[in-house]
């Protein structure tokens, strides 16, 4: 496995847009109550949108795109909170096929390294409670708790 990871492409759409049918099947075996069965999160058009506005990153072997990042640049400015930036990390995701293999760290690292060069403060997510395999992968490249987002159903 030669994997390359670089900016996303519009053509590389169609594969990401794959990848997130996976990505949502995981979120509707945690919360069916709030993410449909057989979606995903954009379609093809907002994923070139994405592509065209905001750091995308691609993992790809062999010319196959098979993971992908999305990320946002945060700025914070204001009288309560000392100005920063930071890179939030909006998706990550590796195909079915290509997991356990090093491919997400690979990502994990180039996003890092983005965040870094954008002279950010921080690097930030959110993992849906459940998703316990992400939870663990993310505790495992040194990602800490910043704040609780509590819900109640009602």
């Amino acid at each position: 496995m030669a994997i390359a990871i670089r900016r996303a492409k519009e053509e590389d759409a169609e594969a990401i847009g794959r990848i997130l049918f996976e990505v949502h099947a995981v979120h509707h075996a945690i919360r069916p109550d709030l993410f449909l069965e057989g979606k995903r999160k954009y379609d093809e058009a907002e994923v070139k949108a994405l592509i065209n506005r905001t750091p995308v990153l691609v993992a790809e072997d062999g010319g196959e795109v098979i993971g992908y990042a999305v990320c946002y640049l945060q700025e914070t400015k204001g009288d309560s909170m000392a100005a920063h930036k930071t890179l939030y990390l909006d998706d990550l995701c590796v195909d079915e096929k290509s997991r356990k293999q090093g491919v997400g760290r690979r990502l994990f690292a180039a996003v890092e390294a983005l965040a870094r060069e954008l002279q950010c403060y921080d690097l930030t997510l959110n993992v849906w409670e459940g998703n316990d395999a992400a939870r663990a992968f993310y505790d495992n490249l040194g990602m800490k708790p910043l704040k609780t987002y509590l819900e109640k159903v009602l």
